[in-house]
């Protein structure tokens, strides 16, 4: 008939004392730390295959600008990516698409986050992609 559980679920187990918890704002800073330092990389990247000096320096800019919302989101300066040398133009394009793409994410996040400061940059870095790149402008 009925045998009774002999071992705890694996939910109260979950809580049980001990075992370090984060609490929803603690995760949402450690998601949009991740998001953006994911767009510093491809930002990088993009200043590193560009030319036009005045382009080159808004990225150094928005790059300086994008590590230190990660310092202070997460404690610590971010490791920079060491930048590739040479690239074609098609390369540029799929970069351009992921910086979009990844500053969407952290716009995502930081406004679930409720930071005026990262909604911000994440809006300026969204707004930057949609008018270097004529294809995501009409995607």
């Amino acid at each position: 008939m009925y045998e009774p559980i002999r071992t705890k679920s694996v939910h109260t187990m979950a809580v049980a004392p001990g075992i370090p918890h984060r609490s929803r704002e603690e995760e949402l800073d450690i998601r949009l730390a991740g998001q953006l330092t994911a767009l510093l990389t491809v930002t990088d990247e993009l200043h590193a295959l560009t030319e036009c000096g005045a382009e080159r320096a808004a990225l150094a800019s928005a790059a300086d600008r994008i590590a230190v919302e990660v310092t202070r989101l997460s404690g610590h300066s971010p490791l920079r990516a060491e930048p590739t040398d040479g690239g074609d133009r098609s390369r540029v394009t799929a970069l351009r698409q992921r910086a979009h793409t990844l500053a969407g994410n952290a716009l995502a996040v930081a406004t679930s986050r409720n930071d005026a400061g990262a909604v911000a940059l994440a809006e300026e870095r969204l707004a930057a992609h949609d008018a270097s790149s004529p294809d995501l402008a009409t995607a």
